[in-house]
């Protein structure tokens, strides 16, 4: 800043400002000519990822804050298998299409089952599996 409390032109941005996540993901989302419904339902569980993380950017995050995430689907949530595998494939979306991230780990993770089966799997980010929550 000068001495007048206006900004010098050292200290201005240079260029358009970098888009943020969410609008990476929905152009990412819309270059695949996916449905409305379909960009905001990702949309809508990357959300939930980040919130579910402390409002962590999903770079700094990798296998173990995915499979946390997934597993407290299956058991906290107790959402469907078909629902599990949507919430999957949002963050599959924002890994490999918008942070440009390989999840090789993620090809070896069970996608179909029942959901009774995908309880009884799901593992804990200690790699132990989890017990269902009390009832």
């Amino acid at each position: 800043m000068n001495g007048e409390g206006t900004p010098t032109r050292a200290n201005q941005p240079v260029g358009p400002p970098k888009p943020k996540l969410l609008d990476c993901v929905r152009l990412a989302i819309r270059a695949h000519h996916y449905s409305g419904r379909s960009k905001e339902a990702y949309v809508a569980w990357i959300k939930r990822y980040i919130f579910f993380h402390g409002k962590r950017h999903p770079s700094e995050m990798g296998a173990e804050e995915i499979t946390r995430f997934l597993s407290s689907l299956a058991l906290e949530g107790r959402v469907s298998a078909s629902t599990q595998d949507q919430a999957l494939s949002a963050l599959l979306c924002l890994y490999r299409e918008v942070l440009e991230e390989d999840l090789p780990w993620l090809d070896d993770r069970p996608r179909q089952g029942t959901d009774a089966a995908r309880r009884r799997h799901a593992v804990g980010a200690s790699g132990r599996r989890l017990s269902p929550p009390p009832r």
